[in-house]
């Protein structure tokens, strides 16, 4: 897991490198510099982190996309082909947070919303989430909607299915402990103050020991 402050790489990663083609047309695509650098940042973080497991360039590391579970289709979870290293990646204000596993993995890193989008979105939520930000005092809403939010968005990314899989299907909680998804471990990242991050890894089911 690896978070990191966009404000303190930016510089470096500006000429982009070690990015693809496709990736600096992206980045070049954004209108505000900022978003630009987070772009930038991100990717070539996520191209060395790489890099290193591979064992080669990071401008050498090759991207897919896996079929998506809902539909089959090429835009599930990006993939690196033939590495066993599974990766997510997410980045909001100026962090980015990097997560890698042995198994499917989801990370998610978002800014505490405003009270009044707090109030406009938190009915996509699970009912017992919704029930359970409307129980808080209003100071205390913004951040547990931000918590519930990178968590569900971790699983999401996890399982690859994204917002194909309505908000308020999975209960991920917006208590201090995450809620307990069958076939994943959620936790939440320490992450600078006004911001939330989860991470979402999936857990191997036992082997099937056979008959008797």
């Amino acid at each position: 897991m690896h978070v990191l402050r966009v404000s303190e790489h930016a510089a470096a990663a500006r000429d982009g490198a070690v990015l693809s083609e496709e990736e600096r047309a992206r980045a070049a695509a954004f209108l505000r510099e900022a978003d630009r650098d987070r772009y930038r940042v991100a990717h070539t973080a996520l191209r060395h982190e790489l890099a290193a497991h591979l064992g080669t360039a990071p401008a050498d590391v090759p991207f897919v996309r896996e079929p998506c579970p809902l539909c089959a289709r090429p835009h599930g979870r990006p993939a690196v082909p033939g590495n066993p290293v599974h990766f997510s990646l997410s980045h909001a204000g100026d962090v980015v947070l990097l997560a890698f596993d042995d198994a499917p993995v989801g990370a998610d890193v978002e800014k505490h919303p405003s009270a009044r989008a707090v109030a406009e979105t938190a009915g996509a939520l699970h009912p017992r989430e919704r029930a359970e930000i409307g129980a808080l005092p209003a100071a205390g809403r913004p951040a547990a909607f931000a918590r519930c939010w990178t968590r569900k968005e971790a699983y999401l990314k996890g399982t690859g299915t994204g917002l194909g899989e309505a908000p308020d299907v999975t209960y991920v909680g917006t208590l201090a402990v995450p809620a307990e998804v069958p076939g994943w471990s959620l936790a939440d990242v320490p992450v600078p103050e006004g911001y939330a991050a989860a991470v979402a890894v999936a857990v191997p089911r036992p082997a099937d020991p056979g008959p008797p």
